[in-house]
């Protein structure tokens, strides 16, 4: 049995407060992960190109305000 099989059965057994109560600290460290990774990208220049398809439409009138 691999570790992640371990832990999908550890997750299956747990009771639905221990279940909730594991389910914000992932939800929390999930988030961690993703910020940490769209920082790199944006430091890498990963966005760039993107940002200024962005400005260009905005520049010509091709965006919507909210």
């Amino acid at each position: 049995m691999t570790r992640l099989q371990e832990i999908e059965i550890a997750v299956q057994k747990l009771p639905s407060d221990k279940l909730a109560q594991f389910r914000r600290w992932f939800e929390e460290f999930d988030a961690q992960q993703w910020d940490a990774q769209f920082e790199k990208d944006v430091e890498a220049g990963k966005l760039d190109a993107l940002a200024d398809e962005a400005i260009e439409d905005l520049k010509e009138g091709r965006c919507t305000l909210l």
